[in-house]
């Protein structure tokens, strides 16, 4: 099938690149000329394991394209993907004007043929309307700049005339570090619409996927896809980031109390974790979550709610636990060295979760600004940041290129991302380049008994 994908980021890239590999013609379309140029040349522009590799693949078979046309992708396009960032605003809901502006150049290039036009951009719940409405308003400045002008002939203004799509919400659950395996292998494909014939041209794209022919594990049964309607489709993406930021609160609440009175967090989870009803996953207490979905879809759920005249309680103490549990670490620093003003702390990580580049609201960032309020001195290693040098947003802290330059001089260090790489670092040499060798592990990650048997003070979350 022919199919275009409006916007490069993580889902538009990662949605493109995997199509393309799976048989179908793709042209993605990003207004940035440069990243276009280096797309083209073959290279990802975001740390992705495993999408160059597709994306070189699919390159050389020629499936997949890379422009800054937009008509040529609408054009080319059966299905046409919106794929563009809807980053939260200050007031926690959702900035859609990359939304709208696609929408209408969609609406300024339709010209004749059905099209299949899909929200993959999360975006709040009832925006299928709102970009059909976005896009017909686009479909008629074309018209009346063809009539204004005197342009076009009647077949073209005909043509115009006859343009017809149905908009389908399809939201994607993948995560970061894992993208390329989870557009693969997914435990479900969210279809809204009320069109029969958007959602057959839907099946029909995700037919490899659906059939796991792609999949880590072929003899799996079919992916269930859920067909529904569009507001319910949007309801899914956000509810079920909310449950999950949910539950990773719920959590870290239980290990704050766990610290209290003398249990361990782990074992709780494990325990809680074997009932059927709960299941293990997102029950590692820690510093809290971050990244581009979990606090931005939570924040715009709430804020939806609001606009309805719900107040969202439960939502509202999970982001406030959560932000609250981002100090956590400052509170055990405190613990341990009492005074944090001259003192030298270093981080293990900086990205919100390892195998990603991404920085986006990374708890990190909030515990550095915190240090730096203490006149602590901040240094920082992380496997991606350190080795591609990118600093953007990154002040108050010294990134070191090893492990062992971040070790030298600190009075404690705070693992912030679990990299499998820090599990295995020699820290038998790193503690006897500290000051006072204390270990504040953010994400119950590393073995305490190897910690302690290397000459480090030990402190976990909960435990």
């Amino acid at each position: 099938m022919r199919v275009c994908v409006i916007g490069t980021g993580y889902v538009g890239l990662v949605t493109g690149a995997c199509l393309a590999h799976i048989g179908h013609h793709v042209i993605c379309v990003d207004n940035n000329e440069e990243k276009v140029k280096l797309m083209k040349a073959g290279q990802s522009p975001i740390f992705e394991p495993g999408l160059s590799d597709i994306m070189l693949s699919a390159i050389q078979n020629q499936r997949i394209e890379f422009t800054t046309d937009m008509e040529a992708g609408v054009t080319h396009g059966e299905i046409l993907f919106i794929a563009v960032g809807t980053p939260p605003l200050p007031t926690g809901e959702s900035d859609t004007r990359y939304v709208e502006a696609v929408a209408r150049g969609i609406g300024a290039h339709l010209n004749g043929g059905y099209k299949v036009i899909v929200n993959k951009s999360t975006v709040p719940i009832g925006s299928g309307d709102w970009v059909r409405m976005l896009v017909l308003d686009g479909v008629a400045e074309r018209q009346k700049s063809l009539v204004t002008v005197g342009g076009g002939t009647a077949d073209q203004r005909a043509a115009e005339l006859d343009t017809k799509f149905d908009v389908v919400s399809n939201p994607e659950f993948l995560r970061e570090g894992s993208a390329v395996y989870d557009t693969f292998n997914p435990d479900r494909i969210v279809l809204g619409s009320n069109s029969p014939q958007a959602i057959s041209l839907m099946q029909e794209l995700y037919t490899p996927i659906i059939e796991r022919q792609f999949a880590a594990d072929p003899a799996l049964p079919p992916v269930p896809v859920v067909v529904t309607d569009i507001n319910s489709a949007e309801m899914i993406k956000y509810a079920a980031n909310a449950f999950l930021a949910t539950k990773i609160s719920f959590i870290n609440e239980v290990a704050n109390i766990c610290d209290r009175v003398g249990a361990d967090v782990t074992e709780v989870a494990q325990g809680i974790g074997l009932d059927s009803r709960i299941g293990n996953k997102f029950l590692q207490a820690g510093i809290g979550w971050g990244g581009s979905c979990f606090p931005k879809d939570v924040s715009a759920l709430i804020h939806t709610a609001d606009d309805y005249g719900y107040e969202a309680h439960l939502l509202k103490a999970a982001v406030n636990v959560n932000q609250r549990q981002r100090l956590i670490a400052v509170e055990k620093l405190q613990q341990v060295l009492k005074i944090l003003k001259g003192k030298t702390v270093g981080l293990l990580g900086l990205t919100f979760k390892p195998d990603t580049d991404d920085l986006r609201d990374a708890p990190a960032l909030n515990l550095i600004e915190h240090l730096n309020r203490l006149g602590t001195k901040v240094k920082a290693y992380d496997p991606i940041v350190s080795q591609t040098g990118m600093r953007h947003g990154l002040t108050g802290v010294l990134v070191e290129t090893d492990p062992e330059r971040l070790a030298d001089g600190c009075d404690a260090l705070v693992l912030i991302t679990d990299w499998q790489q820090f599990r295995n670092l020699d820290y038998g040499k790193m503690a006897s380049l500290m000051n006072n060798p204390v270990m504040i592990d953010g994400r119950n990650f590393l073995d305490r008994e190897k910690l302690q048997r290397a000459g480090f003070y030990y402190v976990g979350v909960g435990h």
